[in-house]
C-alpha cells in the first residue's frame, strides 16, 4: 500500500515515537532523527479471526499511531508494527520458550514474509500509512542450533521468534527487500514520509 497523505504537518511540531521498541530508536538514529518523545501505544494486538499478516501490519500501526496522536494532537506521531507471516499464518511476538522453539522449527529451511506497517500522523490529523515487505529465507536449523539460540534470549517478544539483528543473522542466506523494515522500521520509506508531511528535522540531501 502507498503512502496516502492527506495535508502537510506543522513542520516545527514535535516529533512522537509510539514504541518502546529500542532498535526502532536506533534505526531513527541512524538517520540522524531523535524523537522528541517515546509514548507506546497500549493496544489489543491480537489478530482478527481472518486477518492476514499485511493487513494485520496495516492495521496495528494505524492503531497504535491514532491512539498515541490523541494525546499529541499538535505533534507529528510516528507508530510501526512488525508481523511474521507464513503463508496466511501470523506468527506471534514469542514469550515463552515454547512459542519461540515452535516458530523456529517453523521457519527452518524455508521462506517467510516480514511486513512492517508505519503509519505517521501529522499535526491536525492528516495521515501516511504504509506496508513494507520483505522475503527471508531461512537454512535448514539443527536442534542443537535452536537449542543454542534459545539460550540467547533474542526471541524474547520477537515476531516470529527471532531478532535477524542478532545471532539469528548467521540463520539467513538470503533476503530480498527491506533489511531495515525486517528489523522493525523501513528507513527510506519512513523518510519519505516524513519529508513528505513536513517534518523539518529531516535531511532532504
Amino acid at each position: 500500500m502507498g503512502a496516502t497523505p492527506t495535508g502537510a504537518g506543522d513542520a516545527t511540531a514535535r516529533l512522537v515515537l509510539a514504541s518502546a521498541s529500542p532498535r526502532r530508536r536506533d534505526l531513527l538514529a541512524q538517520i540522524g532523527i531523535t524523537p522528541d518523545a517515546v509514548d507506546p501505544a497500549d493496544i489489543d494486538e491480537t489478530p482478527g479471526k481472518t486477518e492476514t499478516p499485511r493487513p494485520h501490519a496495516q492495521r496495528l500501526a494505524r492503531d497504535k499511531a491514532q491512539a498515541v496522536a490523541a494525546r499529541y494532537p499538535d505533534a507529528f506521531v510516528l507508530a510501526a508494527d512488525t508481523v511474521v507471516g507464513v503463508g496466511r499464518r501470523i506468527l506471534p511476538k514469542t514469550e515463552d520458550e515454547a512459542s519461540a522453539r515452535t516458530c523456529l522449527k517453523l521457519l527452518s529451511g524455508r521462506a517467510h514474509r516480514v511486513f512492517t506497517g508505519v503509519c505517521l500522523i501529522a499535526p491536525g490529523g492528516s495521515q501516511s500509512l504504509r506496508v513494507v515487505e520483505a522475503r527471508v529465507h531461512v537454512k535448514r536449523l539443527s536442534a542443537a542450533e535452536i537449542d543454542a539460540y534459545i539460550a540467547t534470549m533474542e526471541w524474547k517478544g520477537k515476531a516470529g521468534g527471532y531478532a535477524i539483528q542478532g545471532h539469528a543473522a548467521a540463520f539467513v542466506p538470503t533476503i530480498i527487500g527491506s533489511y531495515t523494515a525486517i528489523v522493525g522500521l523501513p528507513l527510506a520509506e519512513t523518510r519519505n514520509m516524513l519529508i513528505g508531511a513536513g517534518y523539518a528535522a529531516v535531511s532532504k540531501s
